[in-house]
C-alpha cells in the first residue's frame, strides 16, 4: 500500500532500502524477513513521504505524510 501511494516501482523502492527486488516481493507477500531488512525498507519509506499509523482500534496502516508549508 506504501508502495502504491508513492507510485513506485518495486526496483524503485529496492534501490532506496538497498535490498533487492526480490526481498521487496517477499515482504509485500507477507513472507519473514530479517529484521534489519524491514526496517530498511520502513526507513527508505519514511524518508520518500510514507507515516505509519499504529493499530488504534481500526488496524495498523500508512498514510502520505502532510507537507509543510511555511
Amino acid at each position: 500500500m506504501a508502495r502504491a501511494a508513492l507510485q513506485i516501482s518495486v526496483r524503485d523502492l529496492a534501490a532506496a532500502a538497498e535490498v533487492s527486488p526480490t526481498t521487496i516481493t517477499r515482504l509485500e507477500r507477507g513472507e519473514s524477513l530479517y529484521l534489519r531488512t524491514i526496517d530498511a525498507v520502513r526507513a527508505a519509506l519514511e524518508v520518500a513521504g510514507i507515516e505509519f499509523i499504529a493499530e488504534n482500534g481500526g488496524g495498523a496502516g500508512v498514510r502520505l505524510k502532510k507537507e509543510i508549508t511555511t
